[in-house]
């Protein structure tokens, strides 16, 4: 099973930034979709950006302030997230798999990510 170990969350004032790193088993550069989500306490999860062969996409709501990319020669993706706001604050998770639709099959653990002053 394909397994994914994210890192790098943690608290940040508004303004600041983070990135998220989430390390991949298996052969990386066969997975066609790549994901990163969100979900608060009592909300729903929301999609943040897909990564494709064509590049990233992001939700409204980050446009212009999270950048979502791929290293293979690490087996890593990443979330780059700045000029972060309190409504940021939530567990990201990592969703990557073999298909070209999402969800996909397999979840990260969540890191936790909180932005307070």
């Amino acid at each position: 099973q394909m397994q994914l170990v994210e890192s790098g969350g943690g608290l940040v004032q508004p303004g600041g930034s983070l990135r998220l790193s989430c390390a991949v088993s298996g052969s990386f550069f066969s997975i066609l979709g790549m994901a990163w989500y969100r979900q608060a306490p009592g909300k729903q999860r929301e999609l943040v950006a897909t990564i494709t062969p064509g590049g990233s996409t992001y939700a409204d709501f980050v446009k212009g302030r999270f950048t979502a990319s791929r290293d293979n020669a690490k087996n890593t993706v990443y979330l780059q997230m700045n000029s972060l706001k309190p409504e940021d604050t939530a567990a990201y998770y990592c969703n990557a798999g073999y298909g070209t639709t999402g969800p996909f099959a397999y979840w990260g653990q969540g890191t936790q990510v909180t932005v307070s002053s």
